[in-house]
Formats: structure tokens, sequence, C-alpha cells
């Protein structure tokens, strides 16, 4: 029995530790506009903002943000200088999400989890601590209120999505515009209304009328991140696939391609297949190896190899 409570303070002691990674950031770090964090997972770092620090620009200005999927993505878009990043996590595959968060260590950013994730209140506060534990500074999700509740009652920053939420579009028609009609309009405000109530800091607000997200931002402590809803929300919010134009069309109507990088690709693929036929011809009428792609034989080599193999004088 002592040796059981020895082993298990020990491990509790292990666990202690490993709760805080690195070094607490300088001062100096502020000068250059971040902030000095310590994540729920207990590594130091530093961010652009905090929840705080997001909740201050309520009302003063529009923030920014992506969403990218690849770790090269996330370093052009903190390069850039978007305000916030969300990023898809998966429990059971986090090396993307693992590497996104390395990539842009400065940069505030939302985990988006599974509605399927959770079942209970206590499964939603376990996936939300799966994201804080790497990295995540909030988690990003489509749950009712009680499990935002559960999770904001955790410590955890949580942000809630209304209007078109596409895995339950079933319930206001598809995939569609939301919002359109009194009664629409009013859901949408209420839904909005009972995450806050629940302990959300923000809310993504998705494909509806533009005016009406204005109104509803105005009576909200919430956050709002407008993909779709027009300009009156305090986010904006576009994918990174869409920005770059990783896709061909057709594309969302509410987005904007600012680059092509669809068009580079199948011109860089169209390039990789036109080389390797060349090489392929090049090969079957013997304009490949040339000269310059041997090696030449020493003066005598092939005379005296034949000479050797010949007589059998090989040395083994």
């Amino acid at each position: 029995m002592v040796g059981f409570f020895v082993e298990h303070v020990q491990k509790r002691r292990r666990r202690m530790v490993s709760q805080t990674t690195g070094r607490i950031p300088p001062r100096e770090a502020t000068k250059d506009g971040l902030q000095r964090v310590m994540t729920l997972g207990g590594a130091f770092g530093t961010r652009n903002f905090t929840v705080k620090s997001l909740r201050e620009q309520k009302g003063k200005r529009v923030l920014v943000e992506t969403l990218p999927s690849s770790a090269e993505e996330a370093v052009a878009a903190e390069e850039a200088g978007i305000d916030t990043m969300k990023i898809r996590f998966d429990p059971s595959h986090p090396d993307p999400a693992i590497a996104i968060r390395a990539a842009a260590p400065n940069t505030f950013m939302a985990f988006a989890v599974s509605p399927l994730g959770a079942a209970s209140e206590t499964e939603a506060v376990r996936l939300a601590y799966d994201a804080m534990a790497i990295g995540a500074d909030a988690i990003m999700c489509a749950w009712g209120h009680r499990f935002v509740s559960a999770a904001a009652e955790a410590g955890i920053p949580v942000q809630g999505h209304a209007g078109l939420v596409p895995r339950k579009s079933t319930w206001t028609g598809g995939l569609n515009a939301v919002g359109k009609t009194v009664e629409e309009a009013v859901r949408v405000y209420r839904d909005i209304k009972a995450l806050e109530n629940a302990g959300a800091y923000a809310v993504e607000v998705e494909v509806i009328p533009e005016e009406l997200l204005r109104k509803i931002s105005e009576r909200t402590t919430l956050l709002t991140s407008s993909i779709g809803a027009g300009s009156g929300g305090d986010i904006q919010f576009l994918f990174a696939e869409d920005i770059l134009g990783n896709n061909p069309p057709p594309h969302p109507r509410h987005s904007k391609q600012y680059r092509n990088l669809y068009e580079m690709k199948r011109k860089m693929q169209l390039e990789r297949v036109s080389g390797f036929k060349e090489f392929i011809d090049d090969v079957q009428v013997g304009r490949f190896p040339g000269p310059e792609h041997v090696i030449p034989a020493p003066d005598g080599l092939i005379r005296d190899f034949l000479e050797a193999v010949e007589t059998d004088e090989v040395p083994l």
C-alpha cells in the first residue's frame, strides 16, 4: 500500500512539473505589440491578443480572421498580420493542429472541434481540454448552450456558431441564407444571446443579412465573427483556401479569391507531366545521358579491364 502511495505521489509530481513548459517571455516582447501569456496547457508564450484584449476591440475596429489548412498558410497569415485564426482540431489526429500552432506562435488561435466529438458536458470539457493542452487559446464549436456553459465554467474560452451552421442546416432549410424572415432573425438573435448567457466570448455568424448582423452585434457583448454576413460584425472571417484560391470554381458567393493558387498548381502539374515525358523521350532516342552526364574512363582502363577479365586475373 505504501509503495502504491509513493508511486502515486511521484506520478503526480511528474504531471505537475510537465504542466509548465518553457520560460517566461521577456518583458521586451510587449514592445512588439505582443502580450505574455501562459496557456491553459501550461506553456509560456506570446500572443498578439488575449480574450480580454479582443473584447476591448469590440466597436473600435474590425479584426480579420482566417482558417489555414497548413503550416505554410499559417506562417504567411501571421507574417501578413492576420489578427486571429481558427484551425481544425481532431483529437485522434492532432499533428496538423500542433504543426499549425507552432508555425504561427504569436497569433491568437481558436481550435475548431467537431460537433460529434462530445456527447455530454463532461466529454465537451475533456475535448476542449485536449485542444487547450496543445496550445489552443480558445475553442470554436457548434455546441448547444449546455455544453458551452460547461466548457466556459471550466475556464475555457468558447466561440459558438449561429446563423447557417452547415452541419445543422437541415433545421434551417439546407445550405441557404438564414434570417430572412422575422421568425428566423429572432431565432438567430436568441441563439446568440443563449451563447452569451452560457459564457461564450465570441460567436461565428454565418450567412445572414448584413444589416441584421449589425443590429445583433450592437445588442450582444459577444465578438461576432462574420462569414458571409457582411461587414456588420466585429471580425471579418474568410477561409485561407478562399483567400488564396486553392480550389477551382465554383466558389462560395460570400468569398473572394485574392490569389489563384489552384491555377498555379495546375500549371505546375502540367510542367511535371511535361518534364517526365521529355525525360522518357530523351532516353528512348538516345539524347540522355549525354557526354556531360557521364564519367569518362581513364586512358587504358577498358583495355586493361578486358585483358584482366579474359585471362581470369580479376582479384577476389
